[in-house]
């Protein structure tokens, strides 16, 4: 059986190509949004929609500090 990540949730625009990461990151991805304060989401949409299908959040250097602080 697949698990899902339900981004829908987070009530944030998600780009389609999160859909097909690995679950492990997805899941990661997940936490990492719904983790942002408020500041952060604003940022996050701001470069969502600039930057619009060059955006990848993980990618970008607020998740892979996150990241790395988790694995700590």
């Amino acid at each position: 059986m697949t698990e899902e990540v339900y981004f829908d949730s987070l009530n944030i625009k998600i780009s389609e190509i999160i859909k097909g990461y690995p679950i492990e990151q997805q899941q990661n991805l997940f936490q990492y949004l719904s983790e942002l304060d408020e500041v952060n989401l604003k940022a996050y949409s701001i470069a969502f929609d600039h930057l619009g299908s060059s955006f990848n959040i993980a990618r970008s250097n607020g998740f892979k500090e996150w990241l790395a602080h988790k694995s700590k």
